[in-house]
């Protein structure tokens, strides 16, 4: 902590170490009222040679220091608006103000611009790999969930599990912040229209947690930057049942900025799960055959409202209160049927069951955000307080049918949770010249969750414990992390390294003592990114990062629910975290109808949680996570976005990795090796009078574990929309999962068993939205739910 509270100290002294001198300043707007970030402000001597360049931030303002005295010219340039250029005297060591300049938009060149300016772009940063996303038509459709799906690298698993590169050990933030809004099915109520970027991060820099050994992928959402009022309203119907009602009202002035969203979401979902099961292959087989049909119905609704106040000009606070709430309804069938050699019928059992679940997710947040004078500084302080709470409880009642009919007691089930969490952290940018830049950081995490369950049976004298299973779980976690990192620039080289420290305490217990455990450990965890630029305009882009995959709760939590006879899936509190070293090299090359980006990926894994399946002495297949010794995997990459004509957008993307797992837990060797791939072809038409369409076809390669089989996987995902009323109001139609492709198909064997599952966790989905937009452009929105403390 020594360490911490050092770095914490030069933070506070080091803003005012650095002499200021001559500076140019300035703010850009467009017609007196709205200003105009990302401007290209270049300044010039008389023989054209380039001094300072400069760009204006979200509130059009734009900064140079350093500027020697004399006599230069000033250019104002933005693809869109006619170029500025001005002539500028500068005195030594006095502050120039330019005062306002405004711009005035090139309509010729907005024309040509609507035409071919909405496709999605691939940009390589000095650390991540952004991808505009706003303009496609599913991504004016469906939920964030559906939008990933789209997104090169990225995919979602039918039950809604995110991976990168077909790993799930993946970090997902929203504006640059871990998200409550993750966890479950709570990005599924964030509206894909929202996002205006996503960003992939192979190799986070050092100030990002050092969580998520795939990478992390950074959800931006849009903003409003228009003064006065500002609103959308967002309406939905689907089949199966998904009504969505989601109006959203900004109202901005030159010092307040007030902001609400409210969400309502009632929603069905159709799964069906088949299983064929063999067991005592060696003797005396066992032959299994079992469906579950399985209707959900989901409930929610989120409200986010908040206040961002800008005290002066360097000096801006934000508040914000979020609430999501849900009221899940599930009813599950499940049919058993038993026989034995020669498929003689044994017996049959049916189990039906009924849930019903409360959720409460609340969120404060709280933002200082101070910039100086020096162009590029800035200090913030952030702090957020999450806590949420859960009750769900399951009725199953039990029958046989054949060959007597017998009526088994009732059982029911009860877990009930909560977590209060708080996260506090400061950063400190501070450039120290034009070219170079040193940030320093801090940031303490506390959590606490507490969990009660309880499973009873039904007998004559009333209810009864069933096993023991009634018992109390406490986990604690607190997480105390320090960064400091350099950027620099010589010529067309950029480079950014850093380290990170992390220490981490975790404590778990429950009442009768069956799971206590203490933990503690600290890591470095270096970062290294380098990009040059040629002069061709292609980039290329190498880095290194260590990370860390801590095991997530539901990876922890050791009681599990009795929903279906013959398997369950329980957590393991003796998991430990696994460490990843992670090394890319990436290439990038935009031509005028092509974009080409290679990516070559190496990954050493140790400490790797594997899924193990074992049959207990009772005949239940228990499924949970363990530690094995390590994985290697190793890939190519390739994306390639192709405009051979205005109207026409198609782009395709191709993973194909090797990995290689070594481990062993109790009686299982883990040792495994394979090769596979994954794909996605999306094509993508738009028309003059603002129609579209786009239609994308996922696959994922079979892949394979030393005990599971997996086949491939396939889905077709459809959309189309109009926007008329002058950009003010967009309809569209989706379909998610056509034709029911996505099929997860699987095989697992044993010592003496073997398990065929085949699930479908949801149907097709087709769906009508119409967005309609108060004082807002097609590409605009008001301000929404950012994220929570933790994942």
């Amino acid at each position: 902590m020594k360490q911490i509270l050092l770095i914490f100290l030069i933070m506070l002294t080091v803003q005012n170490s650095f002499a200021q001198h001559a500076q140019i300043t300035g703010v850009i707007y467009e017609n007196l009222s709205v200003p105009i970030p990302h401007v290209n402000v270049t300044l010039k001597d008389s023989t054209e040679k380039i001094i300072m360049t400069s760009i204006s931030d979200t509130k059009g303002i734009f900064k140079m220091e350093n500027i020697p005295a004399g006599t230069y010219h000033i250019t104002y340039n933005l693809i869109g608006f006619k170029p500025v250029s001005k002539p500028i005297e500068v005195s030594t060591d006095l502050l120039t103000d330019v005062g306002i300049i405004t711009l005035e938009a090139d309509t010729k060149l907005l024309k040509e611009v609507a035409l071919t300016g909405h496709r999605s772009s691939i940009n390589l940063k000095l650390d991540k790999k952004v991808f505009e996303v706003g303009k496609d038509v599913l991504s004016q459709t469906g939920a964030v969930t559906d939008l990933l799906n789209i997104v090169p690298s990225v995919s979602v698993s039918p039950t809604g599990a995110i991976s990168l590169r077909g790993n799930a050990n993946v970090l997902v933030l929203i504006n640059g912040r871990r998200t409550g809004l993750t966890q479950g099915n709570v990005l599924e109520q964030l509206p894909a229209d929202q996002v205006e970027r996503v960003e992939v991060i192979a190799n986070p820099s050092s100030r990002f947690d050092a969580g998520g050994s795939a990478g992390i992928i950074n959800i931006i959402l849009k903003k409003n930057k228009k003064d006065g009022f500002s609103g959308q309203l967002r309406v939905v119907g689907g089949i199966p049942n998904e009504t969505r009602v989601s109006p959203s009202l900004n109202y901005k002035s030159d010092k307040l900025n007030l902001f609400a969203t409210y969400g309502l979401r009632l929603s069905d979902y159709v799964g069906l799960y088949k299983t064929e099961q063999f067991t005592g292959l060696s003797g005396n087989a066992v032959y299994l055959s079992q469906r579950q049909d399985e209707n959900r119905h989901d409930n929610a609704k989120l409200l986010y409202f908040g206040a961002d106040y800008q005290i002066n000009d360097h000096n801006t606070i934000t508040a914000a209160f979020l609430r999501n709430s849900t009221h899940d309804h599930d009813k599950t069938w499940l049919n058993y049927l038993y026989s034995g050699k020669g498929g003689v019928t044994d017996s049959t059992l049916s189990r039906s069951g009924e849930s019903w679940e409360k959720r409460s997710y609340n969120q404060l947040e709280f933002n200082y955000t101070k910039s100086f004078e020096r162009t590029g500084k800035k200090f913030t302080v952030d702090m957020q307080y999450d806590f949420w709470d859960s009750d769900k409880e399951w009725n199953l009642a039990t029958n046989r049918v054949f060959p007597a009919p017998v009526i088994f007691p009732t059982i029911r089930t009860s877990s009930v949770g909560g977590s209060k969490d708080l996260m506090i952290k400061t950063d400190l940018i501070q450039p120290l010249d034009s070219t170079s830049t040193l940030e320093f950081g801090l940031k303490l995490e506390n959590r606490r969750v507490n969990s009660d369950f309880t499973a009873e049976q039904q007998n004559s004298a009333g209810w009864e414990i069933i096993d023991q299973i009634d018992n109390h779980l406490l986990y604690k976690e607190l997480i105390g992390s320090a960064y400091v990192q350099f950027a620099g620039k010589m010529g067309e080289l950029s480079y950014q390294g850093g380290i990170r420290g992390e220490l981490t305490r975790i404590g778990i217990e429950d009442r009768i003592g069956s799971y206590t455990n203490d933990k503690k450990y600290s890591r470095l965890f270096p970062t290294l990114n380098v990009s040059y630029r040629f002069n061709t305009g292609a980039t290329l882009q190498g880095s290194y990062s260590k990370r860390i995959n801590r095991p997530s709760l539901g990876m922890i939590y050791p009681f599990n629910e009795l929903t279906d006879l013959n398997s369950r899936y329980i957590g393991n509190p003796d998991l430990n975290p696994s460490y990843a070293h992670v090394f890319e090299l990436a290439f990038l090359k935009n031509w005028k109808t092509l974009t080409f980006n290679p990516s070559l990926y190496y990954q050493k894994n140790t400490g790797v949680i594997e899924d193990y399946t074992y049959q207990n002495a009772d005949g239940l297949f228990i499924t949970m996570p363990v530690n094995i010794n390590k994985e290697e995997r190793s890939g190519l990459e390739l994306s390639v976005l192709y405009n051979p004509i205005k109207w026409l957008q198609l782009n395709t993307e191709l993973n194909i990795f090797h990995y290689v797992k070594q481990g062993s837990y109790q009686n299982q060797i883990f040792d495994y090796s394979g090769n596979t791939l994954t794909a996605r072809v999306s094509a993508q038409v738009k028309l003059k009078n603002k129609l579209a369409f786009q239609s994308v076809y996922n696959f994922r390669g079979a892949n394979a574990t030393a005990q599971t089989y997996s086949n491939a996987l396939h889905s077709i995902d459809f959309g189309c929309s109009k926007t008329f009323l002058k950009d003010k109001a967009t309809v569209s139609f989706d379909v998610s999962n056509l034709f029911d492709l996505r099929k997860s198909i699987s095989k697992t064997t044993g010592a003496d068993y073997q398990i065929n599952q085949t699930n479908i966790p949801n149907a097709a989905r087709y769906r009508l939205t119409l967005v309609y937009r108060l004082n807002l452009r097609d590409n605009q929105t008001v301000r929404q739910a950012k994220s929570g403390n933790r994942n």
